[in-house]
């Protein structure tokens, strides 16, 4: 066979390289395109599946070179970072801190993953080895104890002697003043470690264990993403290749590093649904990127937003990455029974055995419910599984085990559903489940959703969009056309960006206007420079001056653009208004840190998907007709083949839509439209009925709904109460308890904050309705610590809010927190109203 002439342009390559699948888009020298899918590890049959699905879409054989010359650019996401996380396969890995620290990494935060858990077990730590550098400098760069390098080398040497090449240095004001760190780097060098990683060039930033894990996580995954990068050059021969990092941007292979490469792959989803809905039009949109073991959800309306503190594999990274959300939701979350209440996730069948469709005795799947139901039909799917992977998928099997599963059911609380009802049942909380992550990224911080577009893709995506839509008030959904490998397109679309930040903790006024500007321009320089180095022309280099403000005494900043002192202070005044809904006036605010993006953009036309025409009256025809059962009634549904479609074609709900690589639900009260590339545009035609009665007795499906619904108040109210706080005990030990009360003052749900509280709560409650029932009115807020009256230790404040519904109480939220210093004009004993 051989390989395609180069007519117009070279080749590009956009580049997924999952888990499970390795997903491709190539852009001919046509300039069409063309995808590919492959499994990401298939060693009977290639060594690399990007260098395979390369040859493959070339039709180059495998004992031919690749001819580079033809190749312009690879663009690759990757999850050799995040795997070797997962898997603890990194480098060995040797920490240097200043003595004195050298548990510091290891005690780490006050964090609690398992609350009620009896035995405290600690994360694994990715260093094999410390020692401790005899050195200090104090917080005002003061040199406290001068460094001792002779006893230093010793101890490097013998940690080198037994084979440990990565070395993370970590200095306790390293971040502002680094000349012990660099002199501990240039030993190192010296003795011959071949990865070197300082806190202060891994992450300028304050605060010595978040710098230090990062620095640790760079040592460990770097010299992995470097023999990756050799073997994939290797291959390409001088071809440039530029590799998505966390944050959202691409960076040359060469400067490809560990610290920036754990959300590689879901970052390119983000970019690609952003570009995507912004050439459609839409220009406030929540991506929807779900899968068969995770749902990935994220924010747009303008800007990426990125987080600075994460976990990855149970890792704590502290570097600019995407704020990207996710829950343990997917196509194939197993769907559980407890004797009471219905359970999907957090497991999943995963690939092996995979849903109980799949012919290899797995689980019952929200798959197998889309089955059950018939909005998957076997007929529209591949013909990939049994022994010989020549059978469709399992419809029997299915059917068996949910009427076994409505068996056990009826039998353990009495409540008689059909099978079909009960894979209904499941579908509904995976929703609520999806919904609640994106109320997370979403009206957590303010934003009003139902003016949005939800942006969906990923292999499940298509099948939910509308029913999460409706559990947002959304009232729209856009599919792009190559939604099934939208993280591929959107590496393809993504920029060159360099993110650097600087931490200045000082308070913000006209005399720090001037320092930060020079701080701003020098680092925009340097990100200039850099991105000069990589190719890009100057006049393709754009600059981005950020900083991060905060009210002094909160570790909560909000960024806003740089300018004066007034204008960002009223920014901030305005983001932290709509986030938290209050504002406290006479405040000083503090300069948390300084963040310049220098970007890369491209002078190649967009990709223009064109408009939808919301006049579109053309029928299209059915590819046939299924029976879906909806709303427990079976129901005449078309099928649509999406690549017949035609750019004025409009189908009204209930329908199912396929395509090569996902399907596509409408369900009944929507519409969709298509353009001329082929994008789906789905909005409600009509209004979603607001209330439904569901009567007294227990509905296991409605019980696990509200339990989620409520837990999500719950946990909701004790994040804001940790971004807002000014107390130590709260911020960083999480000294606080939040739960939500009924009108009598029972419990209905509380987060799994401090447990000491639990005995005592419901009490505090009761004896504020007690002592005050007659008396409450809307905007009341009660404050209490008695101890006669649920009160637990003295500084432990509770404050009780009466929450109306038409002068009617409904609710009462509770919040309690240890206080650094109560007021001493509080009485123990009493209780507060607050107006």
């Amino acid at each position: 066979m051989k390989s395609n002439t180069l007519t117009h342009h070279p080749w590009q390559f956009w580049i997924d390289r999952g888990g499970t699948f390795t997903d491709l888009i190539a852009r001919k020298p046509d300039g069409g395109l063309i995808g590919h899918k492959l499994l990401s590890e298939n060693p009977d049959h290639y060594e690399d599946a990007a260098i395979q699905g390369i040859r493959d879409l070339m039709q180059i054989e495998s004992d031919k070179p690749i001819p580079s010359g033809n190749i312009e650019v690879v663009r690759m996401g990757t999850t050799v970072a995040t795997n070797a996380l997962l898997e603890r396969k990194g480098a060995r890995v040797l920490l240097a801190v200043t003595r004195g620290f050298r548990d510091a990494l290891r005690i780490g935060d006050q964090s609690r993953p398992h609350i009620f858990a009896r035995q405290i077990i600690l994360p694994e730590m990715l260093y094999e080895r410390v020692i401790e550098i005899d050195e200090r400098i104090s917080a005002e760069g003061e040199v406290l104890r001068t460094i001792d390098l002779e006893s230093l080398k010793l101890e490097l040497q013998k940690a080198f002697d037994l084979g440990i090449r990565a070395i993370a240095i970590l200095c306790l004001h390293g971040y502002r003043y680094p000349q012990h760190e660099k002199a501990v780097a240039t030993l190192a060098h010296q003795i011959g470690f071949t990865q070197i990683s300082s806190s202060h060039d891994t992450t300028a930033l304050i605060k010595l264990i978040g710098r230090g894990d990062i620095t640790v996580v760079d040592a460990y995954l770097s010299p992995v993403l470097r023999r990756y990068v050799d073997q994939i050059s290797a291959a390409l021969g001088g071809t440039q290749i530029l590799f998505m990092q966390s944050n959202g941007g691409l960076v040359d292979s060469s400067h490809f590093r560990g610290k920036n490469a754990t959300l590689s792959g879901p970052a390119g989803g983000i970019v690609g649904a952003v570009e995507t809905s912004m050439n459609a039009g839409f220009e406030k949109i929540v991506t929807f990127d779900m899968g068969g073991t995770s749902t990935d959800v994220a924010h747009w309306a303008g800007q990426y937003e990125r987080t600075f503190d994460s976990k990855v594999a149970g890792v704590r990274i502290r570097t600019p990455m995407m704020d990207i959300h996710t829950v343990a939701a997917g196509g194939g979350s197993i769907c559980h029974f407890d004797g009471q209440r219905y359970r999907v996730g957090t497991d999943s069948a995963g690939a092996d055995p995979g849903p109980a469709a799949y012919r290899r005795g797995g689980p019952l799947t929200i798959t197998d419910c889309h089955l059950m139901l018939g909005r998957l039909q076997p007929q529209f799917f591949p013909n990939i599984f049994g022994p010989r992977q020549n059978q469709s998928l399992d419809s029997e099997i299915v059917k068996n085990k949910f009427a076994q599963l409505a068996e056990t059911i009826k039998t353990a609380t009495g409540d008689e559903r059909t099978p079909e009802a009960v894979a209904e049942g499941f579908l509904l909380i995976a929703v609520e489940n999806m919904a609640n992550a994106i109320k997370k990224i979403s009206v957590r911080q303010g934003h009003d959703v139902t003016q949005y577009t939800l942006a969906a893709f990923g292999g499940a995506g298509g099948q939910h969009a509308c029913r999460v839509a409706d559990r947002l008030g959304i009232q729209k959904n856009f599919i792009h056309h190559w939604a099934g490998l939208l993280s591929a397109y959107g590496i393809g679309q993504a920029q060159q960006r360099i993110l650097q930040e600087r931490s200045i903790e000082e308070k913000l006024d006209q005399t720090l206007i001037p320092k930060l500007k020079k701080l701003l321009d020098q680092l925009s320089e340097a990100g200039r420079a850099n991105l000069k180095k990589e190719g890009v022309p100057s006049q393709c280099i754009e600059i981005l001056q950020k900083v991060d403000l905060k009210i002094e005494g909160s570790d909560t900043s909000l960024q806003v653009n740089f300018d004066t002192e007034a204008t960002m202070i009223s920014t901030f005044e305005a983001l932290y208004l709509q986030r938290f809904g209050f504002n406290c006036p006479s405040l000083i605010f503090v300069v948390e840190s300084i963040q310049v993006e220098v970007i890369g953009t491209s002078d190649e036309e967009r990709q223009e998907g064109g408009d939808f025409a919301h006049s579109q009256n053309k029928r299209a025809e059915p590819l046939s007709h299924v029976q879906t059962w909806i709303n427990e009634k079976l129901t005449d549904t078309p099928v649509f083949d999406l690549q017949k479609m035609e750019a004025n074609h409009r189908i009204i709900g209930p329908a199912i839509l396929i395509e090569p690589f996902s399907t596509i639900i409408v369900e009944p009260g929507w519409a969709a439209g298509i353009n001329e590339g082929k994008d789906l545009y789905l909005s409600r035609v009509t209004p979603l009925q607001k209330t439904t009665t569901i009567g007294t007795a227990c509905n296991p499906v409605m019980l696990e709904i509200f339990n989620s619904l409520f837990m999500a108040i719950a946990e909701q109210m004790g994040v804001t109460l940790q971004l807002t706080a000014s107390s130590v005990n709260i911020k960083e030990r999480l000294d606080f308890s939040c739960a939500v009360f009924d009108p009598s003052g029972n419990l209905v749900a509380n987060a799994p904050h401090i447990p000491v509280h639990l005995g005592s709560m419901s009490e505090s409650v009761r004896a504020v309705i007690r002592k005050n029932n007659e008396t409450i009115r809307p905007g009341d807020v009660f404050l209490t610590n008695d101890p006669y009256n649920g009160g637990t230790h003295l500084p432990d404040i509770t404050v009780i809010t009466p929450v109306f519904i038409k002068e009617q109480i409904v609710f009462y939220p509770w919040t309690s927190c240890r206080h650094r210093r109560p007021q001493p004009r509080l009485n123990a004993c009493k209780q507060y109203l607050l107006k």
